[in-house]
């Protein structure tokens, strides 16, 4: 599977709330806490590849675990990757298993994710506003999925379109990463990469 995603700088959060809330209903309110594992030489961030474990805690106090692998981006522009995600029964359980096999973590981190689930076309798009404690900015993200390569330009197009709907400028896009952007941002503010918020 492949991940077609785009993410923006929502430059007016509020309005972009009120647009989703006023078209898809309430969004789905969550706290992502994600921690990037790596091998001690750096050797699977440095290649641009992503072993994740999330816990997620929803508005309701209810919890579940995600494991994730994203292999290296696919598409520059948009960032772009495969992605193999399950679920785990038991996070504990998950990181110690990572942490077994030779991972250490690298950087950990939590989301603040307001989510909403769309259909344009027969197709299914996730749109989320997201909020990194450790980032400045409100950011929106707006994915579906695709099973080849060859069908990723024609899903990105949609992605745009529905980004477009919502008044979203091509300008604001980036394709920087959050992991990216927390590394720089703990070592700007003199705590090193592996001192993020969250678990570690």
């Amino acid at each position: 599977m492949i991940e077609a995603e785009l993410k923006a700088l929502a430059r007016q959060p509020g309005v972009l709330l009120r647009r989703l809330e006023g078209t898809h209903g309430p969004g789905r309110a969550e706290v992502y806490r994600d921690t990037y594992y790596d091998l001690p030489d750096g050797s699977l961030l440095g290649t641009d590849r992503e072993l994740r474990v999330r816990e997620i805690e929803d508005a309701d106090g209810g919890r579940r675990a995600l494991l994730t692998y994203k292999g290296a981006r696919v598409d520059e522009a948009s960032g772009s990757k495969p992605e193999h995600e399950t679920a785990v029964a038991d996070a504990g359980a998950a990181h110690a298993i990572v942490r077994a096999l030779g991972y250490r973590a690298r950087l950990s981190f939590e989301k603040h994710c307001r989510n909403y689930r769309l259909e344009r076309g027969g197709r299914r798009f996730l749109a989320t506003l997201v909020r990194v404690p450790r980032l400045a900015g409100v950011f929106l993200e707006v994915e579906t999925t695709v099973a080849r390569e060859d069908e990723l330009p024609a899903a990105l197009g949609a992605v745009r379109e529905v980004l477009a709907e919502l008044g979203v400028d091509e300008g604001d896009l980036t394709a920087e990463l959050y992991t990216d952007a927390v590394l720089r941002a703990g070592s700007a503010d003199g705590r090193g990469a592996g001192s993020a918020d969250g678990r570690g």
